[in-house]
């Protein structure tokens, strides 16, 4: 498959792309992430949900688009924060409800629910004391079982979502980032669309993210990738692209102008929820260079 590298502002770095099957959106102009007057708004909710993996009641935000009913079934993303941050991170610095509804109303984006959980599984799962407790990160990837075997079903109890793998797509940010590649494409029979946004040290080695290449690339829909070039975890993303581009597995890398903040993360999700669910959508196919 022939590489296509896709022009850009000046202020971001580059956009690879290792697919012919998507057309992929450019970066975001100033004021994608300012509240516009005028425009439908979706609706943002705080709920709890019983988890078996803790064995407590856990809080979630949700975001529920314009227009919504609850006679539709939508598709759903789950978008995970950094190992700082708890289920209101995405919304204290990264306005995405602004970018949603902004989206929104100029047609770009397919309706969906949009579940930003706390992503980090235990008992007292504030973002207090020492962050880096080793319980503390062990809880990121318990959240894995929790994700799976209590936050999804209770979404689709409650929500009118599709139940399909090719309805659910999971992204995030940092160790949300990681955690979004691992359980993403370690789990490609629960969800075809991925996306992690300058991934931490957390992230699995290529290797074990995707130890048979030829098969996961047959499920995926999407597999994103981003960092800033002036992020030092930058060799994460970069190591996770080559793997997947030696192994001819189809992806979007893009390389940010920045660090490791929201400039870049807010960035990342403008483009890569505007290839979300797209009906016509098919797996991507063909051979990467």
């Amino acid at each position: 498959m022939k590489n296509l590298i896709v022009a850009v502002f000046a202020v971001f770095s580059s956009l690879v792309v290792y697919s012919q099957s998507m057309e992929v959106p450019v970066p975001p102009q100033p004021g994608f992430d300012v509240i516009r007057p005028g425009i439908s708004q979706g609706t943002l909710d705080t709920i709890t949900y019983f988890s078996q993996t803790t064995d407590t009641l856990r809080r979630t935000v949700i975001y529920l688009p314009p227009g919504y009913q609850a006679e539709k079934s939508y598709p759903v993303l789950y978008l995970l924060h950094g190992i700082g941050g708890d289920e209101f991170e995405w919304l204290r610095g990264g306005q995405p409800e602004v970018i949603f509804d902004n989206l929104y109303a100029d047609g770009k984006l397919q309706p969906m629910i949009v579940v930003m959980p706390n992503g980090r599984a235990m008992k007292d799962d504030r973002a207090t004391g020492n962050i880096m407790a080793p319980d503390k990160v062990q809880a990121f990837a318990d959240f894995e079982n929790d994700l799976l075997n209590d936050l999804i079903p209770y979404i689709e109890d409650n929500f009118p979502v599709i139940k399909d793998r090719e309805h659910r797509a999971i992204a995030g940010l940092s160790m949300g980032g990681g955690q979004a590649l691992n359980f993403g494409l370690g789990n490609l029979d629960t969800f075809a669309w991925v996306g992690g946004f300058s991934s931490a040290p957390n992230t699995k080695l290529p290797e074990q993210l995707m130890p048979d290449p030829d098969g996961s690339k047959e499920k995926l829909k999407l597999l994103w990738i981003s960092c800033g070039d002036n992020d030092r975890l930058l060799s994460f993303s970069t190591r996770t692209s080559d793997y997947m581009k030696k192994n001819n597995v189809p992806h979007i890398y893009f390389v940010d102008q920045g660090g490791h903040d929201f400039a870049v993360w807010k960035n990342s999700l403008y483009m890569f929820s505007q290839l979300l669910f797209h009906p016509s959508a098919t797996t991507i196919p063909g051979k990467a260079h």
